[in-house]
């Protein structure tokens, strides 16, 4: 097994602080921290994590560098300039948990090839307390000698972790992933406007129909955790990284000459609420903009 003595984490937001926690905590390697915002380093400073000054600090003190960022541009600005492509050394591996374009991800592990350098994908799934607790769901785009390098230290921050092919691969799936999350949840804030429209209590609605076919990981979690209580914080998945996520799905599906519909509708749904206001929401807000139709 490949022993990574250093690792770099660029990216310390909801999710980025908890992950780049475990491996602080698990890994057993020297941790190099990197974000714009002092608070996260400073906390995890004092969980024993380095701070780094950049992102060139980062790449240059590392063997391999993961990166938690919200989108695609984020992953770009990283990439680009005094970053990772400028920076990078033969042997060093890049590790993406964001979700990001498939095309930007396929295009930047080309130019990391050419350089004996290496790029996989692991978008991650699940909740923020999933992170906290280490038990996210990882869908990995690399090569099998890749994955089984890198399988180790996603464990500490991933109970489920799944190659699912070549690189670029595990941003496809983690992409459909959050395309059928967003189409259920939508269903679901649906379902509590009729029921509340029809005199049924939306908790017992939801209770009820855990215990049948429609019973999700939504409805438990999005679903009695958010639409019933009308909890729709922000800095947690906003409504417009919804958009951002649904934005590649339908991406792909014009790439592969496929129609679809449910998306295409939802991503109306999601742009009503950004337009609304609820931009920087938990994307479940979308319940909210139902019941005011």
């Amino acid at each position: 097994m490949i022993k990574y003595n250093n690792i770099g984490f660029i990216g310390l937001g909801v999710m980025g602080e908890p992950i780049c926690r475990n491996l602080v905590n698990k890994s057993g390697a020297r941790v190099l921290a990197f974000d714009l915002s002092p608070a996260p380093l400073a906390r995890l400073r004092d969980d024993g994590a380095v701070v780094a000054s950049s992102v060139a600090d980062v790449v240059g003190n590392s063997d391999i560098v993961f990166l938690c960022l919200p989108s695609a541009k984020h992953v770009r600005a990283v990439f680009e300039g005094d970053g990772v492509l400028k920076n990078i050394r033969k042997g060093q591996v890049v590790v993406d948990l964001g979700t990001s374009s498939v095309g930007q991800t396929r295009d930047f592990a080309k130019q990391l090839q050419a350089i004996g350098a290496s790029w996989a994908d692991a978008p991650i799934a699940r909740t923020r307390q999933a992170a906290q607790d280490g038990t996210l769901s990882v869908m990995v785009g690399a090569s099998g000698k890749l994955f089984a390098a890198i399988e180790p230290l996603i464990r500490c921050f991933a109970t489920d972790v799944t190659n699912c092919g070549d690189v670029g691969s595990g941003q496809v799936t983690k992409i459909l992933n959050n395309m059928v999350l967003f189409e259920t949840v939508n269903a679901l804030a649906e379902a509590v406007a009729v029921a509340k429209g029809n005199g049924v209590d939306p908790a017992l609605l939801l209770d009820t129909l855990s215990k049948g076919s429609a019973d999700s990981f939504a409805l438990r979690n999005h679903g009695m955790k958010a639409i019933v209580p009308g909890h729709f914080p922000e800095r947690a998945f906003s409504t417009e990284y919804a958009l951002k996520d649904l934005s590649y799905a339908l991406e792909l599906a014009a790439d592969a000459g496929i129609k679809i519909r449910g998306a295409e509708l939802i991503g109306k749904v999601l742009r009503e609420a950004i337009d609304a206001g609820s931009g920087a929401a938990y994307f479940p807000v979308i319940a909210k903009h139902i019941d005011r139709a």
